[in-house]
């Protein structure tokens, strides 16, 4: 990328996402286009596609469940095109790494409504938790057991009582207790991840040409 545009690029984004410095963004930057280059990724829409991405939050942020990882990806990719740009790439990291409580909380409600309603609903909650729910029991037996926590977690978290759970409840449940922020399974990264992340992004900057 030439100096000029990556300044300019560098103050746009630097404009919209507070959390980094303008060295950091232009770090963050660097490592896009060099993982867009080693990810081989279509030409005609530069960005990581699914595949690209999961593979960066297993390999580098630890994630492991399949689902969830394809959840991040859509919370990511704001526009809706199958690819994440440099922008949501630098947006969403500055929830993953610097994110406060609040951009947390939305965050992580977006990954668990899988509709895109703007409601987790009842089947989207057994979906989620039969998918984090690894037991050697029979299928039957798991979705009776499923169904019952299920019920639970509406009793616990549904203020409303209409069945769903809205961004309202869900603040609510997780302002009284914290521990509910990824109650239906982890999609933010652990805090040594993001650390080694911030060591390999910020501390070693790429001089590679993109």
């Amino acid at each position: 990328m030439e100096p000029k545009a990556l300044k300019k690029l560098v103050e746009s984004i630097s404009n919209t996402v507070k959390s980094f410095k303008k060295s950091e963004v232009e770090c963050l930057i660097r490592l896009f286009h060099s993982l867009v280059e080693r990810a081989d990724v279509r030409h005609d829409n530069v960005g990581l596609d699914r595949n690209a991405f999961r593979g960066i939050l297993h390999s580098i942020f630890g994630m492991t469940d399949d689902m969830l990882m394809n959840r991040v990806f859509f919370a990511f990719d704001k526009d809706n095109d199958n690819c994440i740009n440099v922008k949501e790439w630098v947006k969403g990291l500055s929830v993953f790494l610097r994110g406060t409580f609040e951009e947390k909380l939305k965050f992580c409600f977006e990954v668990y409504y899988l509709n895109g309603d703007g409601y987790i609903s009842r089947e989207e909650i057994f979906d989620m938790l039969k998918n984090s729910l690894h037991q050697a029991s029979t299928e039957e037996e798991t979705d009776e057991g499923i169904k019952e926590l299920v019920d639970i977690t509406l009793k616990k978290m549904d203020y409303d009582n209409d069945g769903k759970i809205s961004f309202a409840d869900f603040e609510k449940a997780v302002r009284e207790e914290r521990l509910l922020l990824e109650v239906f399974g982890p999609c933010l990264p652990e805090a040594q991840n993001c650390l080694d992340f911030e060591a390999l992004a910020f501390k070693h900057i790429l001089t590679s040409s993109f």
